[in-house]
């Protein structure tokens, strides 16, 4: 039996999540496979901004002090690569912010823990979050729980996020659809940015 649905509000903003290059770049060592991810990442995008709605990226970037007191690092040392003023902290360039964009930069999972995000969205009087973004599993699921948490309609658009195998992606969007938000298309996403905010 499905769980039942949040939905959307009026107010939703779109939040793409550490689609930064080391994810990205095919070239990056931490590189994971989302070019139809970004493809379907840069077409909300293309929406949120012909709609006036709120966009708001995230990276990661840690300094040397950062890498004794992480915890997650211990657990996912690749990550420690993801340093302040490398390029692999940069938000890929098929998704290149605009001036006055929001781009947030954190050290642990969610988007919301140590950045301003809360803060921005309920400024913006912002009442439901698109996420977007890498990894699944991680980031994404943690930033979706945080943003149901903190009381927005938490919806989390499938076919724009990844993760590096199907079953943690599948398992991670059965967690948010099951328990926090609602898992949705690209598409749909779409639909909640038309009626918004105009």
């Amino acid at each position: 039996m499905s769980a039942p649905r949040i939905g959307a509000g009026r107010a939703p903003a779109l939040l793409l999540v550490d689609f930064a290059r080391g994810w990205t770049d095919p070239g990056s060592p931490l590189a994971v496979s989302c070019a139809a991810e970004v493809n379907a990442a840069a077409q909300l995008l293309e929406t949120s901004r012909a709609c006036g709605a709120p966009v708001v990226f995230t990276t990661v970037a840690y300094d040397d002090a950062d890498l004794e007191t992480v915890p997650m690092l211990r657990k996912t040392p690749r990550v420690r690569q993801m340093r302040t003023g490398s390029p692999l902290t940069e938000i890929d360039p098929r998704l290149a912010p605009a001036d006055g964009e929001l781009v947030l930069v954190k050290k642990q999972a969610s988007a919301f823990f140590g950045t301003t995000l809360l803060s921005h969205l309920v400024a913006c009087g912002v009442d439901t979050v698109l996420i977007c973004g890498v990894i699944t599993s991680g980031c994404v699921r943690t930033t979706a729980v945080d943003a149901a948490q903190f009381g927005f309609s938490a919806l989390v658009v499938a076919d724009a996020t990844t993760d590096r195998t199907a079953e943690a992606r599948s398992a991670a969007l059965r967690t948010v659809d099951d328990l926090y938000g609602d898992v949705i298309t690209c598409r749909e996403a779409q639909q909640v940015l038309a009626r918004s905010w105009a």
